[in-house]
């Protein structure tokens, strides 16, 4: 049985990501704003197609390398780590633009923001990273199947990435708006999303605990 913690250690690396501006983000943000609610729910539904290829693809791979190779686990952690610092980094340095402000865009179809939205998730590296390198390490051998887990646990994570999205859709108007008249929101949340990820980055690569 998969343990409260990693469930809930999934949750929070999900709320991290999923809450760091990216292609992703920046994609549904600019499609609802303009062209409305509908076109980003359109657009979120090639994204969360998009998780379940990643998700199958890492995770029929991830049952054969965590079997025969145990040693890769190192590689993963503190590359999923590495990975959280860089976006820690990001989300912190100055001169950062806010995804709430973006340009204006031609209305498409809806076939075409569908599969913006899947081309869009299966070439975001933070899509990659979270099944190669963070999932993973909530993974306990000991808990059953690593591939039911690996299913299970990045299950969650859509789940979390596809509700904190369509909330974000559904107020992207109202948010750039209350951003545009109130920078210093925008710096609070900056801060408070960085020191959160740069946190989980010292935790993973600091974690001795392996998978087999």
């Amino acid at each position: 049985m998969i343990s409260l913690a990693s469930l809930l250690g999934v949750t929070a690396v999900a709320l991290g990501m999923v809450l760091t501006p990216g292609p992703n983000m920046m994609y549904l943000v600019s499609r609802s704003i303009t062209q409305g609610r509908r076109a980003g729910v359109v657009s979120l539904g090639g994204v969360a197609i998009g998780f379940l290829v990643y998700l199958t693809a890492a995770n029929l791979g991830l049952s054969v390398i965590f079997v025969h190779v145990p040693e890769a686990y190192t590689v993963l952690k503190l590359a999923g780590a590495a990975y959280l610092g860089w976006l820690a980094f990001q989300t912190l340095r100055p001169g950062g633009t806010s995804v709430f402000a973006p340009g204006e865009l031609p209305a498409d179809s809806s076939w075409r923001l569908f599969t913006m939205g899947l081309l869009t998730n299966l070439l975001n590296p933070k899509a990659a990273i979270m099944y190669l390198s963070l999932i993973p390490q909530f993974v306990r051998p000991d808990a059953g199947p690593v591939l039911v887990q690996g299913f299970v646990l990045g299950g969650v994570q859509i789940l979390v990435s596809l509700t904190v999205n369509l909330l974000i859709i559904s107020a992207a108007g109202g948010i750039a708006v209350f951003l545009a008249r109130r920078p210093g929101w925008l710096r609070i949340q900056r801060y408070l999303m960085g020191t959160v990820l740069g946190a989980l980055a010292v935790h993973l690569a600091t974690d001795r605990a392996r998978p087999a």
